[in-house]
């Protein structure tokens, strides 16, 4: 057996300990220079930069949404206030598992499946990653307290207070005032997204959204100190947010109520005028909707049932519906026919109750018509086919009258645009004219479309802004202003204060307009000095009346009745029965309201639509009285 001996070598060991002992700390060298290095540019080369991330760890700048303007009526009565409001708000990015935390606040607060899921759409909506999100408004002091005792359960959650919209009038102004909304995607496009970093809400109705820019104010921010959970520990420094404007309005908030009431929930529009400046006294669109659903929150299901309703409560029928005129507009051709020397006061028609063009076969009917009565006037002069409503003796003025001098003149009065100046939504109804059928339903115009234009049917549209401006202008013996919602504001706008004198309608004389004062009078009050033939609305409201009015009723078909047949109301759907009109101004010597009433499929506008316009007028008359004793 042999056995191999290893023998060690000393020298070489040592050579291998010390390269490797040299290796090691040359490494160590290297590290060490690189970690002094770094540290270098840490305290000196990049110290500012890492010391603004330091304090940004600790501190935030936050935003302080302004204070909403207030909206007043004319005698100071809130109309849009702001309420103290305690909301809860989740920061999601602070939450691990945020499903848990919601279900945790459903047990605590007891919400429905319609609530979790309206929390659900909030939270989707967030536009900074690190933002609040109010996911529930007006907290009960319940709530909050139950929050309060669960806080340790509810990681990334703040109950804020803040200041909400609320409008004290509820349903009765709101088409009036207008109502804030829910900033959308949309909306975030289009607006300086500083300014609006701390707001959730914008006006988008009337008022509120054509005021938006001085009502909103200017954003704020401070600038404060949290802890690791993002809790606010204290504030820095602050720089305040700036209130936006309050706006005082022509509206007179008794005025509004009493035209609610008048309109005693029916369908329809009042809108009241003050003929010296324009201003709207009153705006009314029934049924109405109650704006604060739009701050406080409301179910999918309300929503549904407010936007799909067949009765349209969202629709503002005061500014945006359009409707034939009927007779209302009567007046207009009178005095069209006077300026263009068509007819003149003292010319007399025979008003038999029926009228043909020459060599045509078409029947054309007076109101009154029914298969056992023509239902005509006898001998009419222009002032007895106004109290009386002489469809024929339009009918005949309307085809000898040039059909661009009936639309050119009428167009002064506001038929065919919009004269509102802060109402920028309003619509211009239709003032139809040869070259628009040509265009939009290539026919001519032909001579019976002159002869329907003569009692406000046909194409003719208008909304009932349009006809109390109407109503103002005659008002004001041919002196046309402008309706306008502001009546003063904590600042000068303008665009209120640069307004040219409005206008007179020309081709008349005084006398001509004293005229036709005379005959809507006479529409209101004869009948109580025993003349024969009474005016169209004096059986309904002319009786016992302590001041003197003047107005023109207006009953507009909706459907077209055949030759030979009677109307008959009771073999219509609600949807296609008569639209009631009544305009109407007084005292007739000093006006200081005009009104345009409409009732929605209401029937005859002398007996439905001339009573509310009365208890409009004397809602206005009698409160003026009041406050002058």
């Amino acid at each position: 057996m042999s056995v191999e001996l290893s023998i060690k070598d000393p020298g070489r060991e040592q050579e291998l300990f010390v390269g490797r002992a040299i290796t090691l700390f040359a490494l160590v060298v290297i590290l060490f220079a690189i970690l002094v290095a770094r540290m270098l540019t840490l305290q000196i080369v990049e110290h500012e930069t890492y010391q603004l991330r330091a304090d940004n760890n600790r501190t935030q700048i936050q935003t302080l949404a302004p204070s909403r303007g207030m909206i007043y009526d004319r005698n100071g009565r809130l109309l849009a206030d702001n309420q103290t409001s305690f909301s809860l708000a989740i920061v999601a990015e602070r939450v691990e598992d945020i499903e848990s935390l919601l279900s945790a606040i459903v047990e605590i607060l007891s919400l429905n499946t319609q609530q979790l899921e309206r929390i659900r759409e909030e939270l989707a909506k967030r536009s900074r990653p690190d933002s609040a999100v109010v996911i529930l408004e007006a907290l009960s002091e319940k709530q909050v307290a139950l929050l309060a005792v669960n806080r340790h359960r509810l990681p990334g959650i703040e109950v804020v207070s803040r200041l909400i919209r609320s409008y004290p009038m509820g349903a009765i102004a709101a088409h009036a005032v207008g109502s804030v909304r829910r900033l959308t995607k949309e909306d975030l496009a289009t607006i300086e997204p500083v300014q609006y970093s701390g707001s959730q809400f914008i006006g988008k109705r009337g008022v509120e959204a054509f005021y938006e820019k001085s009502l909103h104010g200017k954003v704020g921010y401070q600038k404060v100190e949290t802890d690791a959970y993002g809790r606010v520990r204290r504030v820095l420094d602050v720089q305040g947010a700036q209130s936006g404007q309050n706006l005082t309005l022509h509206l007179d908030s008794k005025l509004q109520a009493a035209s609610v009431d008048a309109l005693d929930g029916r369908r329809g529009a009042i809108v009241a005028l003050d003929p010296t400046t324009g201003g709207v006294l009153a705006m009314v669109s029934q049924p109405s909707y109650d704006p604060n659903l739009f701050v406080s929150g409301m179910s999918s299901s309300q929503f549904s049932e407010l936007s799909s309703s067949i009765y349209l409560p969202l629709f503002n029928r005061a500014v945006n519906g359009q409707y034939a005129p009927g007779s209302t507009f009567k007046p207009v051709v009178g005095l069209a026919g006077i300026s263009s020397a068509t007819t003149d006061w003292d010319e007399t028609i025979e008003d038999k109750g029926w009228f043909k063009l020459p060599g045509q076969d078409r029947v054309y009917r007076d109101w009154s018509w029914t298969k056992d009565n023509s239902g005509g006037q006898g001998e009419v002069n222009l002032h007895r086919a106004i109290y009386r409503s002489s469809n024929v003796y339009f009918y005949d003025l309307a085809s000898r009258m040039e059909v661009d001098s009936l639309l050119g003149f009428a167009g002064q009065f506001g038929f065919g645009r919009n004269l509102a100046l802060d109402i920028p939504q309003a619509s211009s109804g239709l003032l139809p004219t040869p070259e628009w059928k040509r265009n939009v339903k290539n026919q001519p115009w032909y001579p019976g479309d002159s002869v329907n234009l003569g009692i406000g049917q046909g194409d003719l549209l208008a909304t009932p802004l349009q006809m109390a401006t109407v109503a103002a202008t005659i008002a004001n013996r041919g002196r046309v202003v402008r309706p306008k919602m502001l009546l003063s504001s904590d600042d000068t706008i303008g665009e209120m204060n640069s307004v040219e004198e409005p206008p007179q309608i020309v081709g008349l004389s005084e006398e001509d307009w004293e005229s036709m004062v005379d005959s809507m009078e006479d529409v209101v009050h004869r009948g109580d000095k025993g003349f024969r033939g009474n005016g169209t609305a004096w059986a309904y409201i002319g009786q016992k009346i302590g001041y003197r009015m003047a107005g023109k009723s207006g009953t507009a078909q909706v459907v077209e009745i055949n030759q030979g047949e009677v109307y008959d109301e009771e073999a219509l759907t609600e949807f296609r029965r008569k639209h009631a009109w009544f305009i109407a101004f007084a005292p007739v010597d000093n006006p200081t309201i005009a009104v345009a009433v409409l009732v929605e499929n209401g029937g005859g506008g002398s007996s439905v639509a001339a009573p509310v316009a009365r208890a409009v007028i004397d809602a206005h008359l009698f409160q003026e009285i009041a406050s002058i004793r």
